[in-house]
């Protein structure tokens, strides 16, 4: 992922340098044990119960200089307990579904897991934000075993359908273009692109039904 121009961070001291690399590391694993759920989800309903309703899934982890810039633009110390619990999008796993219904049953798997804590649920479909982004976000903690400690880290979870999925990436493309000063005869048109996305996953939706429904 490009970085944006405003994410450049001074360089750091190398004991703090080496202190952030280091809380990377587990935010990395982080993620791994994250996709390693949701993997495990996706063979499961494939192979057994003949029903997939995970398209993709990826995942992104900010830059050291995205940490540290936003860290300084924050005013949060740069020291691991800080970071740890002031910045909540450190880690992103993306779950991409065919319909809405989808992102709520694989909601529903991932929360019913025992070691995956949910600190806080964000529902932009049920209450699309005022530019019209839509998508389902779990902030949660996942324990991951070192070997000498184990280490709870934070990782967002975003579920979208394809068209909500489309619609972020072109939005985000165009606010980096324009460094979030978008022209509002654009975000006009965003704003119906969205309202656009809904009835086409509304009209899916119905349609699936309707198939799963005939004789």
């Amino acid at each position: 992922m490009s970085q944006h121009p405003t994410d450049r961070a001074p360089s750091l001291s190398p004991s703090t340098a080496k202190d952030v690399r280091r809380l990377m590391m587990t935010y990395k694993f982080g993620i791994d044990e994250v996709m390693t759920k949701v993997g495990v989800l996706r063979d499961e309903l494939k192979h057994f119960h003949d029903d997939n309703p995970i398209e993709h899934v990826g995942s992104r982890l900010k830059s050291v200089d995205s940490i540290v810039a936003k860290a300084r633009r924050k005013g949060i110390a740069l020291t691991p307990d800080a970071i740890r619990a002031q910045m909540l999008d450190i880690a992103g796993v993306r779950i991409t579904c065919s319909f809405v219904t989808d992102i709520y049953r694989v909601r529903d798997m991932l929360v019913a897991q025992r070691d995956l804590e949910v600190i806080e649920e964000r529902d932009y479909i049920a209450h699309p934000k005022p530019n019209g982004y839509q998508s389902l976000h779990l902030i949660v903690r996942v324990p991951v075993f070192l070997s000498d400690r184990v280490e709870e880290v934070v990782v967002e979870i975003q579920l979208r359908t394809i068209a909500m999925d489309f619609w972020a990436s072109l939005e985000h493309k165009i606010y980096y273009k324009y460094d979030r000063e978008v022209p509002h005869h654009i975000t006009d048109a965003l704003k119906l692109a969205s309202d656009v996305a809904m009835t086409l996953d509304q009209t899916m939706e119905r349609i699936r039904d309707e198939v799963i429904a005939a004789p």
